[in-house]
């Protein structure tokens, strides 16, 4: 071909030339894409082939830019709020077992870290948690007539479930919650055994099963809760007047004397009856085999004549007496009643039924009701009403009565 037939090619623009290399790409993409379709199913279900989509591979496509799926944000939700849903004992019970735990249920368990309840008052125990309770077992017991309180301490260092210490928020209780309970009081049955243990009754007893152990505590709150079981058994060489003051289980006139005469001898206030102090004393005198050391009176005073006196200790005769009464403008008040003041000597004094008075001396004074004692006053003879309601006795019978007529003595006035 000679030079004069040669003539130059006409060559596209720029962007002639990117457009028909796009459409190429794009038609060689389309063309993997149905081969990848066709392999697919080829491969069959279950193959790895086939667990691959095809917008994955068209995403290994030069020029195709694929991106994973997006994932939802994780939520986290504080756990619900803490509530008290029991308590046993419940809230504003009475006669309750002082020595039962105490359980405080909530709507959910409790954290490892929580905050637990506390009792007032404070009594040496253990709190633990079990399921979704707080439970306290004391070591050995609230004291009979006690108020309890159960205090849940709430707000931000209140007790938190678990499900809100794992997650970091919720699960508070949201205010602090009290309730209160009453322990039931000691058994006057059992006031009885231990009195009776420790020689302060005019009858005896034994158990019927194994002795409760003296020296723990634990188990000497438990039976003033729930007695065991026993006999009394009567001393003998009482009269049987004193058996008609007698009450098994129940308040008499032989345990007024006798807790005063436990009073007595334990530097106590002498009003005759059990509080906790009396029962302490009781624990601890049983635990160190403490005694009654003065042993048993009781004392008869007779209005008939002659009248007399006769004081029986520890179930034997120790004095018999004549003995003067009061006269009938003053007379000696029948009934039977607890010696409740000691005086070796006084100026005794008072208002004759004259309107004069007197400031008499008198030695040996066993008070037992009121104004009226045992004791000693000079006359020329004895045996009938002289006094202003005394019991008089001669000298030497006065100092008799004086060594047996402790704190606690029951003296009868009959006739």
């Amino acid at each position: 071909m000679s030079d004069s037939a040669w003539e130059p090619q006409a060559f596209p623009a720029r962007g002639v030339r990117r457009a028909k290399r796009s459409a190429a790409v794009t038609a060689a993409a389309a063309a993997i894409v149905m081969i990848a379709g066709i392999l697919t199913l080829a491969a069959g279900p279950g193959s790895k082939a086939s667990s691959q989509t095809v917008s994955d591979q068209a995403s290994n496509v030069p020029g195709h830019a694929g991106k994973p799926a997006a994932r939802p944000a994780h939520t986290v939700h504080p756990a619900p709020p803490l509530r008290v849903t029991a308590m046993s004992p419940a809230s504003g019970a009475h006669d309750v077992n002082g020595t039962r735990p105490v359980r405080v249920t909530f709507s959910a368990p409790l954290a490892a870290s929580s905050p637990m309840p506390k009792v007032s008052p404070a009594i040496p125990g253990t709190w633990k948690r079990e399921g979704d309770s707080a439970v306290f077992t004391p070591a050995a017991g609230f004291m009979g007539g006690t108020e309890v309180t159960v205090t849940v301490p709430g707000g931000s260092s209140g007790v938190q479930s678990a499900a809100g210490a794992h997650r970091h928020a919720g699960g508070l209780l949201a205010a602090t919650v009290t309730r209160h309970f009453t322990t039931a009081p000691f058994s006057t049955l059992r006031l009885q055994q231990l009195l009776a243990q420790l020689g302060y009754l005019p009858l005896t007893w034994a158990p019927s099963g194994t002795q409760v152990p003296s020296g723990s505590i634990a188990a000497q709150l438990a039976a003033a809760y729930n007695p065991p079981p026993g006999t009394f058994t009567w001393a003998s060489g009482y009269p049987s007047i004193l058996g008609h003051f007698w009450q098994q289980g129940a308040d008499n006139l032989i345990d007024t004397g006798a807790i005063r005469a436990f009073e007595s001898q334990n530097g106590l206030t002498m009003d005759g009856i059990a509080g906790p102090e009396v029962w302490q004393a009781l624990f601890h005198d049983v635990a160190a085999g403490k005694d009654n050391v003065n042993g048993y009176t009781y004392a008869l005073a007779s209005k008939a004549s002659p009248e007399t006196l006769t004081i029986w200790h520890d179930g034997h005769v120790v004095l018999h007496s004549l003995a003067n009464t009061g006269i009938p403008a003053a007379p000696t008040a029948d009934g039977t009643f607890p010696v409740y003041e000691r005086l070796p000597f006084q100026i005794m004094k008072g208002t004759n039924p004259d309107g004069t008075k007197y400031a008499d001396p008198v030695r040996y004074v066993s008070y037992f009701n009121g104004g009226d004692a045992v004791h000693y006053f000079p006359r020329a003879s004895f045996g009938f009403p002289q006094s202003l309601g005394c019991v008089e006795l001669p000298l030497q019978q006065a100092a008799i009565s004086y060594r047996y007529l402790t704190y606690g003595s029951l003296v009868t006035v009959t006739g």
